[in-house]
């Protein structure tokens, strides 16, 4: 059942425990996220990372009524949000053409400057009853730099109070030593300063980069405050993987690609549903 995240990440915060969140490009991934949600019996959030590439695929009106059509055919909660994005106007089209929750990416911004760019995009969002994540803090891409470990590019705990008091953002995504994409070694997630971070806000905090992050750092993350964690690249490559089987047999029959893929990314949606401690 199609659910607002604002309600997924309460839903969260009073089981001290964690939503996932699935990057997803096609009918198929977010036709397959729901069905593992049911599978699991958990809650779940779609998003929509809002690149040229995936929007050539399924613009964002087209991404939102798809995500509620399937949500809506299960009976767990399903949320839509869209993943990162700067740039105003863009956020503008994807609430006008139906997503309900956002995420205002200005972290490459000096913290004036992010704070300005995220509460007006909070203040227009809020006329629409959407729900707004803002960044705080360095999550970069690991495969280029190993930034994400240094402790001076952890969100600090004094700026988290001042950005979400000054923002009003509905959650918060924070460095404290996860990045985006494929690590080139372990990540070691810092919990100490996880609680830092969370004793600075009421505002429910988000991990983003969970591929290559062991269970037992996510479970100590979830466990201390954060409510939100994102997945893509995992599930892409996963996706990406199967698209390659199946159509390396030019003999196949591109409308029997649904059954081939739908089992298989299922089952692997419910099998990483099995982090959320939540109990519908």
């Amino acid at each position: 059942m199609y659910t607002k995240v604002r309600d997924l990440l309460a839903l969260g915060k009073e089981n001290n425990a964690c939503i996932l969140a699935f990057d997803c490009a096609d009918v198929n991934m977010i036709r397959s996220v729901c069905m593992g949600a049911e599978k699991a019996k958990k809650p779940v959030i779609i998003m929509l990372h809002p690149s040229p590439t995936y929007k050539n695929i399924l613009p964002f009106g087209v991404f939102a009524q798809t995500t509620k059509y399937f949500a809506d055919s299960v009976s767990v909660p399903v949320g839509l949000h869209l993943d990162h994005c700067g740039d105003f106007d863009e956020i503008l089209t994807a609430i006008h053409e139906g997503f309900d929750s956002v995420m205002a990416d200005g972290s490459l911004l000096p913290l004036d400057e992010n704070i300005a760019f995220t509460r007006k995009v909070v203040e227009v969002a809020r006329n629409f009853g959407v729900d707004v994540e803002g960044e705080l803090g360095h999550v970069g891409v690991a495969m280029e730099s190993d930034d994400f470990s240094k402790k001076e590019f952890f969100t600090k705990p004094d700026e988290v109070t001042r950005f979400t008091e000054e923002t009003g953002v509905t959650s918060l995504a924070v460095s404290f030593g996860s990045a985006h994409g494929l690590y080139k070694f372990p990540p070691k997630l810092d919990i100490d300063h996880l609680i830092e971070l969370r004793n600075a806000t009421e505002t429910p905090l988000v991990l983003h980069g969970g591929t290559g992050i062991d269970d037992d750092q996510l479970k100590a993350a979830f466990a201390n405050g954060i409510n939100k964690i994102n997945i893509g690249t995992e599930f892409y490559m996963l996706n990406t993987r199967l698209n390659k089987e199946f159509y390396a047999d030019e003999t196949q029959a591109p409308y029997t690609f649904p059954a081939y893929i739908q089992p298989v990314l299922t089952d692997y949606i419910a099998k990483r549903l099995e982090l959320c401690t939540v109990e519908l």
